[in-house]
Order: C-alpha cells, then sequence, then structure tokens
C-alpha cells in the first residue's frame, strides 16, 4: 500500500474511532510501522478526528521526525511494543471509556486483566495484561512494556487506557474495540455471577483457530498502579 494510501488509511480509522465516543478530545494515537522500519504516527496533541494526511508524522528506523508535525509523546510505548511483538504492523492507543475504568478495579489480574467472557475477546485481543499507572509519555513505560516480553498484543495502561497491536490497522483496530466491549461486558455484569467460557472452551478455540495466549506464568507479579 503506499504512504499517501497508509495515511488515508490511519486517517479512515482514527475518526470512525473518534465519532464513536471511543477516544475523546484529542486523547490516543496510532501508528503504523513501514517496510523500512520507520512509523506513520499521529501527532502530538491532535484529535483523531481531525487528522489531516499531510501532517502525520514520519518517522525514520531510528524514531527521530523526518517529515510531518511532532509526533505524540507516547513514542516510548509504541517503540516498546514493536520492539517486543515482531509480528506487530500497528498500534492503536485510546482513552475508552471502560476500558480505562477496568484498570481501577482493585479485583483485576495483572496477568488477565479480563477473563474469558466471549470467543471474539480471545481471538482478537488474547489475554489482556495490565501495567501500573505512568504519566502520559513517561519513558518508563517502555520499560514496563519490555517485561511482558512480547507475550501480550493487549495492554492496560492502568487509570490511561488500553494499547493494542496487529498484524495490520485493521486487525488493531477491531482488537480494540472487541476489548472495549469485553470491558462493558464486564462492567455490567460484576458481581453478577457471570459464565465465563471453561478451560475446555478456551482450549478448543486455541486449537481450532491456532491463538498464541499467555500463560498465568508468562506475567509475574505487577502491583496495579
Amino acid at each position: 500500500m503506499s504512504d499517501a494510501r497508509l495515511r488515508e488509511e490511519i486517517c479512515r480509522y482514527g475518526r470512525s474511532l473518534f465519532e464513536r465516543g471511543l477516544t475523546p478530545g484529542s486523547s490516543g494515537n496510532i501508528s503504523l510501522r513501514l517496510d523500512d522500519g520507520g512509523w506513520l504516527v499521529t501527532p502530538t496533541n491532535a484529535s483523531l478526528g481531525f487528522l489531516d494526511p499531510a501532517r502525520i508524522s514520519r518517522l525514520d528506523a531510528g524514531g527521530e521526525l523526518v517529515s510531518g508535525d511532532k509526533p505524540t509523546k507516547e513514542i516510548p510505548l509504541h517503540s516498546a511494543l514493536y520492539e517486543t511483538r515482531g509480528s506487530a504492523r500497528a498500534i492503536v492507543h485510546l482513552h475508552s471509556t471502560h476500558a480505562v475504568a477496568l484498570t481501577m478495579l482493585p479485583e483485576i489480574d495483572a496477568r488477565a486483566a479480563l477473563p474469558p467472557m466471549t470467543p471474539y475477546y480471545l481471538m482478537r485481543a488474547g489475554k489482556t495484561a495490565l501495567v501500573p499507572y505512568y504519566r502520559p509519555g513517561d519513558p518508563a513505560v517502555a520499560d514496563a512494556i519490555r517485561g511482558l516480553a512480547g507475550k501480550y498484543s493487549s495492554v492496560l495502561l492502568a487509570n490511561h487506557g488500553p494499547v493494542v497491536a496487529g498484524d495490520s490497522l485493521e486487525a488493531a483496530v477491531f482488537a480494540t474495540e472487541e476489548l472495549e466491549e469485553t470491558a462493558k461486558l464486564y462492567l455490567l455484569l460484576r458481581n453478577l455471577n457471570p459464565r465465563y467460557l471453561s478451560p475446555a472452551q478456551v482450549a478448543d478455540l486455541v486449537k481450532t483457530f491456532g491463538l498464541d495466549l499467555p500463560s498465568h506464568d508468562d506475567h509475574e507479579g505487577h502491583d496495579h498502579g
């Protein structure tokens, strides 16, 4: 896909996410990793609903700005996820309401922030890790992401929002949407003793769709921020 088409794709998905209330104001950011190792990334303080393709930041493989506006301050977050998730071609970070709310609950397991509620949550987002709170743009968040060793494609930042990698922008957007809807389901059903997918049902999904889900041993002991 040409550079121009990729820029248009970022704008199209950004506008869709914004218009559906999944990331308000100038919150959230999107990046695409290019074949030469560089990136296209949304600028700092830019609303995803009103992106200009010509002003999207173009970074080289070293993370230096080549053209466009100054990039989002969340570059360390994106960089660490690309570094540890070799298959990642796109990353979406939002401030979606229900996913953020989920991160504030005391019972959330940092190794599996959501239980296996639906097949599409597992098929699109896999399991979701929770990392502690860091101020937006703090380079230390990169170390927290690296600590996950690339085992999670979807991560929740405590009191902040989801960051999700995919092998295409479409996949990353769909996974982020699935994560938000599953967080909403969890909040609706909290303390109602809902019936989740059984271990056998999860195993069937893993076998049928070739899912690569991290085990509980893969991510130890983050506190909840």
